[in-house]
């Protein structure tokens, strides 16, 4: 009996770019067509992994080696893996692709002043006042993929058509 195979969908972008929402809706489309689907949520895996986050460059980068690697094992076993993640360096992003040979990567695109105005966790707001230093697209670079698979505008699509467009590109890709 063969193992059914998985694979990853990298979705990253400007933290409140819509990345989640995506995500969100995405998981339960791949289930209904029989997939087992795991997200990997940066603030819930950072959670555990970091609980007391400085997010620096140190630790963002074992963060990033360590998520690859967990959605590297899942899709091993058959497992989709959604990553819900800025990871705001390509290099994040090409690790996991040189780990997981079924890769896609989503890049959400959206402006940073939309993402500011959607931020509903403060995330900008606390970067703004000086608590915080290392927000991708404010104090920190967000590398922006240079040849994604697929690119979704979120300031134009609505969630249903970017988790459609998404679909249709899986269909298409992973032969299912």
């Amino acid at each position: 009996m063969s193992r059914p195979q998985g694979f990853a969908i990298w979705i990253t972008g400007l933290p409140a770019s819509g990345k989640s929402t995506i995500a969100r809706g995405l998981k339960p489309q791949l289930e209904a067509s029989g997939m087992t689907v795991e997200v990997l949520e940066s603030d819930e895996v950072r959670r555990v992994l970091t609980p007391e986050a400085t997010y620096s460059q140190a630790e963002r980068d074992l963060f990033y080696r360590a998520l690859a690697l967990m959605g590297a094992k899942l899709v091993a076993h058959g497992v989709t893996v959604i990553f819900d993640a800025t990871a705001s360096r390509r290099e994040y992003r090409d690790f996991a692709r040189a780990l997981i040979p079924r890769f896609i990567e989503v890049a959400v695109e959206c402006s940073l002043e939309t993402c500011m105005q959607r931020d509903y966790k403060g995330t900008y707001q606390r970067g703004q006042r000086g608590e915080s230093s290392t927000v991708p697209g404010l104090q920190e670079p967000y590398e922006a993929p240079l040849r994604p698979d697929l690119t979704i505008d979120t300031t134009k699509a609505q969630t249903g058509e970017a988790v459609e467009h998404i679909l249709a590109f899986v269909k298409e890709r992973m032969l299912l």
